[in-house]
Formats: structure tokens, sequence, C-alpha cells
């Protein structure tokens, strides 16, 4: 996340894609997702007690998201401290996180009925299945059958001026008119939503290389848009729940061999129905969270999950990921060091002369020249 979130910037390829299909950084979010879900491990033998827990741990991811991506923090070329209530950013990375793992928790709670070690592991958990079937369907009926009007907002600038957003149609899966903004536009404002949206790198926008989206370019590339928005999370929670599948073989199998043809089963039947649902018609987006985006990444992670396990845990080779190793027990912690910006703030503390020679900056001009 962090490099394809810095790195982007001098090579596009690792970044996002502006809005259909895949790059690098587009399968980081899943990942994540799909670990959360492997990690869910819930002993505790009072539902309640357990659910007051997980409810805790979902507030305070969401809460830190808020403060993390909110706008509070200063970036990179920005001194300054703070954010206008009216135009604070409230969803984004930990936010989305904290959701999927709070549906993933809940499911494992109340909807597990595992009672003996014979009972299959699909028959155990089917509850979990239909939860996922079940949030799906939404997000299908709200993608496809809500009606998206014409709307428009205020660009901030100098003098704001309104600009027009014609759609009047329904099913549209465009950056313009797609029902996942709209009803992030209704529920949580425009104004709080994510300002620099991805797809503003596509060829319509006709950005330049100083992030300037120029006056004649659609009225839609001006409008702000959140990647981490309410309609998506739905889908981002059932890649956690397919993780949970995962570790629920991983601790109800023993042998090596079961764990892993479980593994490949569920990551072929995820990849050829992601695959089949593209080649109908159903993009592969990362920003809406398509289905067919959800179904390949989540058998990417399968696959590589697997992949990981046979070269540490069968074959031994634990020494070629303890780097890994260790980001993974502290990765919130570099998260929040990374996104709050005080490894930038403290890079930018060494300056030659004057403030606008320091060694953050002469390290981006190196890579930009380059």
């Amino acid at each position: 996340m962090i490099v394809v979130d810095y790195g982007g910037s001098v090579f596009p390829i690792i970044g996002h894609s502006p809005w259909n299909g895949l790059h690098l950084a587009d399968f980081v979010m899943p990942f994540f997702l799909f670990v959360v879900g492997i990690s869910i491990a819930l002993k505790e033998p009072n539902r309640s007690e357990a659910t007051w827990k997980a409810v805790g741990r979902a507030a305070k991811l969401f809460l830190l998201g808020i403060l993390l991506q909110g706008g509070f923090l200063h970036g990179l070329n920005s001194l300054t401290y703070g954010v206008d209530l009216e135009r604070i950013r409230l969803l984004g990375i930990l936010q989305r996180i904290s959701i999927g793992y709070l549906v993933g928790a809940l499911c494992e709670i109340w909807l597990s009925r595992r009672t003996r070690r014979e009972v299959g592991i699909l028959k155990s958990y089917y509850l979990h299945w239909v939860a996922a079937f079940a949030i799906i369907a939404v997000y299908l009926g709200l993608l496809y059958g809500l009606y998206v009007p014409d709307w428009q907002f205020f660009v901030p600038g100098q003098v704001y001026h309104e600009c027009q957003v014609k759609c009047s149609v329904r099913g549209d899966v465009g950056p313009a008119c797609n029902s996942a903004g709209m009803i992030d536009r209704y529920v949580l404002g425009i104004n709080h939503l994510y300002a620099k949206p991805v797809y503003k790198n596509l060829k319509e926008c006709n950005i330049s290389r100083d992030k300037v989206v120029p006056e004649s370019a659609p009225s839609w590339c001006h409008a702000p848009f959140d990647p981490e928005g309410l309609l998506s999370s739905l889908t981002a929670a059932v890649t956690c729940l397919i993780g949970l599948q995962y570790g629920h073989v991983l601790a109800h199998l023993q042998d090596h061999k079961g764990r892993l043809e479980n593994w490949c089963v569920f990551s072929v039947a995820f990849l050829v129905l992601g695959l089949f649902l593209a080649l109908l018609g159903f993009p592969i987006n990362k920003p809406l969270y398509s289905i067919s985006y959800m179904l390949i990444t989540s058998a990417t992670a399968g696959i590589t999950f697997s992949a990981l396990y046979l070269l540490v845990d069968i074959y031994g080779y634990r020494w070629l990921t303890l780097p890994l190793e260790w980001m993974g027990k502290h990765a919130l912690s570099i998260f929040i060091v990374v996104s709050s910006n005080l490894a930038v703030i403290v890079i930018q503390g060494f300056y030659w002369k004057s403030p606008q020679n320091n060694l953050m900056n002469c390290i981006v001009s190196l890579f930009v020249h380059q």
C-alpha cells in the first residue's frame, strides 16, 4: 500500500487503474480485507461479550481512519494542520477495513453452526454464504436498479462555479452517473467525499502534469468521488467473508494436503466465475468494487496465500518472509506513521539553507526527473 501510494505517481502501471481494469495497486485493498477475514478467530464463549468487543475494535479503527484520512493532517506540500468539519472526509481505507471486519466478526459470532468435527466446513458455515449472497444481491439491486437523475455541484476556487452533470439513467457504471456516487452524495454529502478520485486520470479529463483538471474537461471530472464509499463497502465486506472461509479451513483441517486442496478449489472457482462475469460485461472495477473485481482479487489473494503457506509452512523457507512477517505484525503502526505523514515530516526536517531544499523534495525530484 505504501509503495503504490507513493510510487504510483512516478510509475503509473503500479498505481490505481483510473476506472475499469486492474493495476498492482488495485490488489492491495482486497488482499488486506482477505487477510482480515482469515485472522478473525473469536473464541469467547459469551456471544454478547464477543459482539461488544468486535464493535469496539471496529469503532476504534473507523475513528482512527477519520483522523488519518479525514483531511486534518497535512501533506507533502502543506505545512498547516486542521480541517473544516463541513468538508472532512468520512470514509477511507481504515474505515473500509473496520466495516469488513465487523461484518466478518458478527457472522463468525452469530452465524456459525459448527457443533461436531465430522460436519463439513461448507455445511457448518452455510449461513456465512447466505449472508454473502444476500449482501451481493443488495449491492446489485442498488447498483443497477437505482435511477440516477441529473445532478450538480460547486467547484471550489477563487470564485465558486456550479457544474451540471447530465445523467437521467439507470444501471450506468461509468464515473459520472453510477448509483454508488449518488448514494454517497445523498447520505454523506458531496463535501465529505474524496476530492481527488483516480478517475481524473482518464483521458477524457485531460489532467495536466500538475494534477490540474482543465475547465474544458467534462463536468464530472471536477467532482469528488469516494472509492471507499457506502455501496462498494458491501462487496468489500464479502471479501472478508471469503477470507473467513479460508480461515475456517486453516482452523479445522490439520493436514497440509486437505488445506491446500480446499483453498485451491475456492480460488479456482472464484477466479473462473469472476472472469466469466467480466466476459458477460460486468466490469472489473475497483472504485465500484464490482462483483467480478471482488471475485478475481479474492481468488488472487487465495492463490498468493496458498503459495506462501506452501513456501513457509510446508517447505520451511520462513527466512525469506521474515521482513514481511515483521511488517504484518506492525502493519497498523506502519500505516499510521506513513498516512499521517510523520515519516514525511521527519524527512522534510532536513534541508539545505532553505526549507524548500529539503530531503523529501530532493527524493521526489530525483524520481520525477528519471
